[in-house]
């Protein structure tokens, strides 16, 4: 018979023997979550990249480090109760017990909790998460999401430097970027994507995103029908959220009359949301938010339940060390071929770069023909020092 005892010493046996010398229940025993500062090497006058960070220390001497942050009340008034001295493996129980005490719409504040557990877990397993979840796929194909500075609907940025852009994107390897759908004249955004078209050729996606009602107007069905087949003609591979973000049939119907890819989802808070965009056939592709949906955990039920239905699940993206999580979750996903980076007119590389000093590792991401690596390092991938992170801590 296997006892429980037993069992952790296959556990460590099986993993390298990272669990040597531990046996029973892995409790959880702080969980903190604070912002640090890294100055940019080279700007003029002195600028500091800020980084939020989120902390899980347990009783076997692991800690778990993800940078995506918890607002304070939440992490005081119930990540902290719920969480210490309870068993780091248990998320499920933990997500579950959450969800009850506040609601599907309070999960995702527990989210850079969630990403610092998976980290702690895949340390003590000396294995990275996307292994322990499946292990899929070793790399994911990167768009890049490019905001450019001015106006938030883009009005005030010529096509030409949008087409720029997506030249240097090319030429650094990438395959596709993403813009805002924003523009107060709908048509001009097809004009848009025209112009990057002729500049890049056929073989660079262009993604459009509508971005649901965040734009402070929706669409109506003619707009977007139009907006959908002037991009048809460009070759554009989606158009994202073209309707609010609560409706089911509008994105279904405008589906099913054109060529160009629906997508959405990104601002989902729960399974049952995403169940219900499946089963009414909302989207051609689900987008989940690895933070806004409760974590990598639901991030990974939500991929499964999309490959039941046949549809893809590429994940809804972020920029600088928060990506790490979301890479080990598309990595664990079968139906996960992209990976979304967002930032702004640079390279990912570029926009990384301060985040080194966090890191004992040359590089944050390793890129490779476009595609991101999934990191060979256990947990989420990050090498942290420790010693910077002290060093670059804000001082509340």
């Amino acid at each position: 018979m296997v006892t429980r005892r037993h069992f952790g010493g296959l556990l460590a046996a099986g993993f390298g023997g990272a669990l040597s010398g531990y046996a029973g229940i892995v409790r959880i025993t702080n969980v903190e979550s604070y912002s640090v500062a890294v100055p940019v090497r080279g700007a003029t006058p002195q600028k500091m990249q800020r980084y939020a960070v989120t902390q899980v220390s347990t009783d076997a001497g692991t800690s778990g480090t993800s940078f995506i942050g918890c607002p304070r009340d939440v992490l005081e008034g119930w990540v902290k109760p719920t969480l210490v001295g309870q068993d780091l493996f248990a998320v499920d129980r933990h997500l579950k017990r959450l969800q009850m005490q506040r609601g599907e719409s309070g999960v995702q504040s527990w989210s850079g909790v969630e990403h610092a557990m998976w980290d702690a877990i895949g340390k003590l397993a000396n294995r990275p998460v996307a292994h322990i979840l499946g292990g899929a796929r070793d790399r994911l194909r990167v768009y890049r999401t490019c905001v450019f500075e001015g106006k938030q609907d883009q009005s005030d940025v010529p096509y030409e430097t949008q087409a720029a852009f997506a030249r240097r994107l090319q030429k650094a390897g990438y395959t596709a970027m993403k813009v805002r759908a924003w523009r107060p004249r709908p048509m001009d955004d097809v004009d848009m994507v025209g112009v990057v078209r002729r500049a890049v050729g056929n073989d660079f996606e262009i993604m459009l995103d509508r971005t649901a009602v965040r734009p402070g107007w929706v669409w109506d069905y003619p707009t977007a029908l139009r907006v959908a087949r002037g991009l048809e003609k460009h070759r554009a591979l989606w158009l994202e959220e073209p309707f609010d973000g609560d409706d089911l049939d509008g994105p279904a119907r405008l589906a099913r009359e054109v060529d160009i890819l629906i997508t959405g989802g990104e601002l989902g808070k729960s399974l049952m949301q995403f169940r219900n965009f499946l089963v009414n056939k909302t989207y051609d592709v689900v987008q989940p938010d690895t933070r806004i949906c409760g974590g990598i955990w639901i991030a990974k039920k939500i991929s499964t339940l999309a490959e039941s239905f046949g549809i893809p699940c590429i994940q809804h993206g972020a920029g600088g060390l928060a990506l790490a999580g979301y890479i080990q979750a598309g990595c664990a996903m079968t139906n996960c071929e992209w990976q979304e980076m967002i930032g702004g007119p640079n390279l990912p590389e570029e926009e990384w770069a301060p985040a080194v000093q966090l890191l004992r590792t040359p590089h944050v991401f390793q890129m490779e023909k476009g595609h991101v690596l999934l990191p060979d390092l256990p947990g989420l991938g990050l090498a942290v020092n420790e010693d910077a992170l002290k060093e670059y801590r804000i001082r509340a």
